[in-house]
């Protein structure tokens, strides 16, 4: 007997597949009344990302923190503080050197006090004629040497973050490091740049040099964008100071680079970081506050505002519909803490769950509804509609019968993958015992019976012919003026609730749902959810009463009905090369066609029946001459409560006998 051992632990291998789904219930509920209101989809997450989902924030306070740091990070200082320390410093070193000389006898000490005092007014000249100066002071060369020491460090401070505190006690052998790790990172993102592949050659470079990088980039384009952004603050610190500031720090900053090997290796460094990174130079910074900020301070200063100010900007392109995941995750749990980036991540994960769970699919034009979210849709729709004739007490309620099953048509087959028809348990038996007996049986015991498990290529289906009881004919109206009343919302949730009754609870109806504006179309349950209003005038009833006729045409052993939602009279109509013509007031020969299509319903039997929205005198007057005419009835109901007058009317309808 094999010995099994098992061990338990911690998941590690990504994400935990034994957690629940994404409970995706709330967010389609909230997105589906912006959308059955009248939005579009992208509208409609976008307000729900820009608000947030329960108990985490949405984009739009994260853009409103964001916007608070960038502020404080403006009020941190002033730039160019460098320039008074060296000179504090500068002077101190010049003092105590002058009170050496005063106490010196002979032309040497004479002709350096002349020296001393023929020193060039700003900063940058000053120190750079003191380079080859002979300090009589042993206290007034160490402050300069410890000058050019602390140039030095802010250089490489704002070029590698924590440098400073490397090089802060003037090791000789620290400074040598320093050189090393950058020859050997220059050559790292020289081989990075010809296409090489330097993924050992990195995780050497951090094993040997780790040390200094506190950041601990993980791989080199990580290690890239960290040195980068701070050579982009560097550039932009220095763009930011007054003019006669930023040639005096610059003139500095190479007097601090006089070392040639330094200097050459912090050239080739700026130079690969442009060729490996273009483009992130930016404007001033505008910084402001009592604090005098040095070199490196500064530089960090405007680094972390350059971040703030692109996190602002991604939040806020978001927001306005772009993808989130131009949002750098790291940097706003950088800022803002790591409470921040889990909403974030929550707000990612809600669109890729709203899309693997099947509710949106993506494409060239972005985000879409799938039939499952506009079933979803529809039952909501629904729901409120019979929750509004629950609470009028009249009309039909929630009905829950599903009329004729599909008819057997005799016929069997085998069963397909996706088929929803009655099995038939017979055959299905049959066709294993069968298959069963085809193959050889090896002896068995005496008394064993042989067993037939049933295999997938067993089963079989009963075909069946779909009977309708009603063909209905459900035309809306898209011209701009629903959307102009606020009629819009209202109508697309009666379409969409009436289109979830039928296909719920009476499969064997057949409904067929069309939109009308200049010009007629058919809609389906998704293009319904999705349909946008357009600055279109025109309502061309003619057309929909067209497209309304072929759709009872084809099902004539069906009771007929037609429901008509409009909140205008006809202004156009179908020429004869069936273009539409358009005119307001409407014409003889608008009202001529509209009146012919009434009149080719009536001799189809069909029940015709309007709902007329708004107090438009013309329409009032079009729709009781045109239900005189069909036998038909007119309703004026209030916009709130349209859904429950056309679905009790359909429920009543479907259940009437032909004339």
């Amino acid at each position: 007997m094999t010995d099994h051992r098992f061990r338990y632990g911690a998941w590690r291998g990504g994400p935990d597949p034994l957690a629940p789904p994404y409970d995706l219930r709330t967010v389609l509920d909230e997105v589906g009344q912006d959308v059955l209101a009248g939005g579009s989809l992208q509208e409609a997450l976008r307000d729900l990302m820009r608000r947030g989902l329960d108990g985490s924030r949405g984009l739009d306070d994260l853009r409103a923190r964001v916007a608070q740091r960038r502020r404080a990070a403006q009020r941190r200082g002033q730039l160019g503080a460098t320039l008074d320390q060296v000179r504090a410093a500068l002077d101190q070193a010049l003092a105590a050197e002058q009170e050496v000389l005063a106490g010196a006898e002979g032309d040497d000490a004479r002709l350096a006090e002349m020296e001393l005092a023929t020193l060039p007014d700003d900063v940058a000249g000053a120190v750079r004629a003191l380079d080859t100066y002979a300090w009589r002071s042993p206290e007034a060369a160490a402050t300069f040497e410890a000058i050019r020491q602390m140039l030095q460090r802010e250089v490489l401070d704002a070029q590698f973050a924590g440098m400073k505190r490397f090089l802060e006690d003037g090791d000789p052998e620290a400074m040598q490091a320093v050189k090393d790790m950058l020859a050997d990172l220059n050559q790292l993102l020289s081989a990075h740049a010809r296409g090489e592949d330097t993924t050992d050659r990195f995780r050497e470079f951090m094993d040997k040099h780790g040390d200094l990088f506190p950041e601990q980039p993980q791989d080199v384009d990580e290690l890239i964008d960290t040195l980068a952004r701070r050579q982009a603050a560097a550039d932009r610190m220095m763009a930011s100071l007054r003019p006669e500031q930023r040639e005096q720090l610059a003139q500095l900053m190479s007097e601090a680079l006089a070392d040639p090997d330094l200097a050459s290796a912090m050239a080739q460094l700026s130079d690969n970081l442009r060729a490996l990174r273009p483009g992130l130079d930016r404007g001033p910074a505008q910084m402001r506050g009592e604090e005098q900020l040095g070199y490196g301070a500064g530089v960090e200063a405007v680094a972390e505002l350059a971040d703030l100010e692109a996190l602002e900007s991604q939040l806020a392109q978001t927001a306005a519909g772009s993808p989130l995941d131009d949002v750098d995750v790291d940097t706003l749990e950088r800022h803002l803490g790591g409470e921040a980036a889990a909403d974030l991540r929550a707000l990612r994960e809600l669109e890729r769950e709203l899309e693997r769970q099947g509710y949106v699919s993506s494409d060239d034009d972005g985000l879409r509804l799938t039939p499952r979210a506009v079933r979803r849709l529809g039952e909501t729709a629904l729901r409120r509609v019979f929750a509004q004739m629950e609470a009028s007490g009249s009309g039909d309620h929630d009905d829950r019968r599903t009329g004729a099953a599909d008819e057997p048509t005799g016929l069997t087959r085998a069963w397909e993958f996706g088929d929803d028809l009655p099995l038939d348990a017979v055959r299905t038996v049959s066709n294993a015992v069968r298959r069963l007996s085809r193959r050889p049986v090896p002896a068995a015991a005496p008394g064993s019976v042989a067993q037939a498990r049933l295999a997938v290529e067993d089963f079989e289906v009963i075909e069946t012919e779909r009977r309708t009881s009603a063909a209905v004919a459900l035309c809306v109206d898209l011209s701009y003026s629903m959307v102009h009343e606020g009629r819009w919302g209202p109508m697309k949730q009666t379409a969409l609730a009436l289109s979830h009754l039928v296909q719920t609870r009476f499969r064997q109806d057949a409904l067929q749902v069309i939109g009308f504006d200049r010009m007629a179309r058919r809609l389906t349950p998704v293009q319904l959810a999705e349909v946008e209003p357009e600055w279109m005038q025109g309502t061309n009833l003619q057309h929909a009463l067209l497209l309304a006729t072929r759709h009872l045409r084809r099902h004539p052993d069906a009771e007929p009905v037609v429901l008509v939602v409009t909140d205008g009279e006809p202004t156009a109509h179908l020429l004869a090369s069936g273009e539409p013509y358009f005119r307001w007031p409407p014409t003889r020969e608008t009202l001529r066609a509209t009146v012919a299509q009434v009149d080719e319903l009536a001799r189809w039997n069909a029940t015709l029946n309007l709902f007329m929205l708004g107090e438009d005198p013309g329409l009032a007057r079009f729709v009781d001459a045109v239900a005189r005419r069909a036998g038909g009835r007119v309703f004026t109901p209030d916009i709130g409560r349209l859904g429950e007058y056309v679905v009790a009317d359909y429920l009543r309808a479907r259940r009437g006998r032909r004339r």
